[in-house]
């Protein structure tokens, strides 16, 4: 394959740059980061769930942001903030709904904070792209160990 086909998977039309996406998935009890998915930055989020194949407990509850609407299909218990429109506007219970949602969710959200502690994770990426998803999960088994001790 060629340096521009492997550059044209990466590059995002809405960011204009060429990016990497990556997908945390965080224990909400232990607030431990469990698995690290990476895919080109030109996939959807819901489409980069199906592709790392985190399958979740039919049981569990999915607390998601709002880019894996199509996930609700697949799985009973999922939790995602109702967004408003020029045509459909949010209600008062909806916006309780989503308080509570971003409520639930805040811990997750603080481990990814976390993780954006570290420069690397932070700032523009300028190394090779293979040792991106490498280099994201030794950073999340640092933070696990940090949060342990």
């Amino acid at each position: 394959m060629s340096v521009q086909k492997k550059q044209r998977r990466h590059y995002s039309g809405k960011k204009k740059q060429h990016t990497i996406k990556t997908q945390v998935v965080v224990d909400k009890a232990t607030k431990q980061i469990i698995c690290v998915f990476c895919a080109p930055g030109k996939v959807h989020d819901k489409r980069v769930f199906e592709k790392s194949r985190v399958r979740p407990h039919p049981l569990s509850l999915l607390l998601v942001d709002t880019g894996y609407i199509g996930v609700a299909k697949s799985h009973k218990f999922t939790m995602i903030p109702i967004r408003g429109s020029k045509y459909y506007k949010v209600t008062g219970a909806d916006k309780e709904y989503n308080r509570k949602v971003a409520s639930l969710r805040v811990g997750s959200e603080h481990a990814i904070g976390f993780l954006k502690r570290f420069s690397v994770l932070s700032q523009r990426y300028r190394n090779r792209r293979k040792r991106f998803a490498l280099r994201f999960n030794l950073i999340a088994g640092i933070c696990n160990f940090e949060k342990v001790c």
